[in-house]
């Protein structure tokens, strides 16, 4: 343990600053949690999935524009913005078809919370395994060949094409702050705040608030409900869109299962800020990647996962509202 808290003490600016970074993938996955729990109380299993579709769709879009960028900053933002673009608009039909598909039936029919969260982790399986089986659906229907170079080791690693080149744009401590360090929590930065006006500052996101807080009422006011529903399962998308981009321009890979643990990880981090507070799940995430990182130094890298979940298990003895604990139907300007 001494050793543990010795290595922390003299490695601390570089845990902390990569704790913020993937403290900040966490926190983007978490708005899509806490958005869809802030308005319909229902656990949105399948988000981890919407994340993953995001990730295979930024590598394919890059993919498809022939690899990795070799020629000026104009070229490099251009393939970036693709990739952006492929992995939102992936995201966002992926969540919205859940929404359509596997919840609304429910919703209309007035099923039990329980029955939702079932079909909620059915979908989250479905969708994981056609990207892992891919390459037979392709088959089966005689693409295989064409599509070959997108669905080939359909259940291994796909490895996203290096557009952002790794350099040190300044030091902090013995730590070399990277461009993607840069990127990767600013981005989590703007969205949040993005986000958070929308549902403060617009007419749209007043509906969201008043469905949240109550559904009834609103619609006696003129609030069509589904639209505020489907609404938000489209901003849980985009912003699931951005964090896939951001994972694979730090991890650099993905696979079908990849957002299981993450999504996992993700909902902790909701759970932490407070599942249905907007700012909670900016902190949350930041708070659970400082926590793992600080944690494996002292105990080891094995018991990253164990120190994440231990902290949920406290917050949840000490506080169960999270560490800001406001829903979104109570939020206020």
């Amino acid at each position: 343990m001494e050793t543990g808290l010795t290595f922390l003490l003299e490695n601390f600016v570089t845990l902390t600053v990569t704790g913020l970074t993937l403290g900040a993938i966490y926190a983007l996955i978490a708005l899509g949690y806490t958005m869809v729990y802030g308005v319909l109380q229902l656990i949105n299993f399948a988000h981890s999935e919407v994340f993953m579709y995001g990730t295979f769709a930024a590598t394919w879009a890059v993919m498809a524009l022939g690899g990795a960028p070799r020629g000026s900053l104009t070229e490099i933002i251009g393939w970036l913005l693709a990739a952006l673009v492929a992995a939102v608009a992936t995201s966002a039909g992926i969540a919205l078809l859940l929404e359509r598909v596997a919840y609304r039936p429910l919703r209309r029919r007035g099923a039990p919370r329980l029955i939702a969260l079932i079909s909620a982790i059915g979908a989250s399986f479905v969708l994981a395994e056609i990207i892992g089986l891919r390459d037979k659906i392709t088959g089966a229907v005689g693409l295989d060949d064409q599509l070959s170079e997108y669905v080939r080791n359909a259940r291994e690693g796909t490895g996203f094409p290096q557009i952002v080149k790794t350099r040190v744009l300044f030091d902090l401590g013995d730590y070399g702050v990277t461009n993607v360090d840069v990127i990767v929590i600013s981005s989590a930065l703007v969205m949040m705040l993005l986000l958070d006006l929308f549902v403060n500052r617009t007419r749209l996101g007043r509906g969201i608030r008043a469905v949240a807080q109550d559904s009834e009422t609103a619609a006696l006011m003129g609030v069509n409900s589904d639209r505020i529903v489907q609404l938000t399962f489209l901003l849980g998308g985009v912003a699931a869109g951005v964090a896939a981009v951001l994972y694979m321009i730090q991890v650099g890979s993905t696979r079908f299962n990849a957002g299981f643990l993450l999504g996992v990880k993700a909902f902790t981090a909701a759970v932490l800020g407070g599942i249905g507070n907007l700012r909670g799940a900016l902190v949350g995430g930041f708070v659970l990647g400082l926590a793992e990182n600080y944690g494996s130094a002292i105990i080891g890298t094995q018991w990253q996962d164990v120190v994440a979940f231990l902290l949920l298990v406290v917050i949840l003895l000490f506080r169960p509202t999270g560490l800001l604990g406001e829903s979104l139907g109570k939020v206020r300007t």
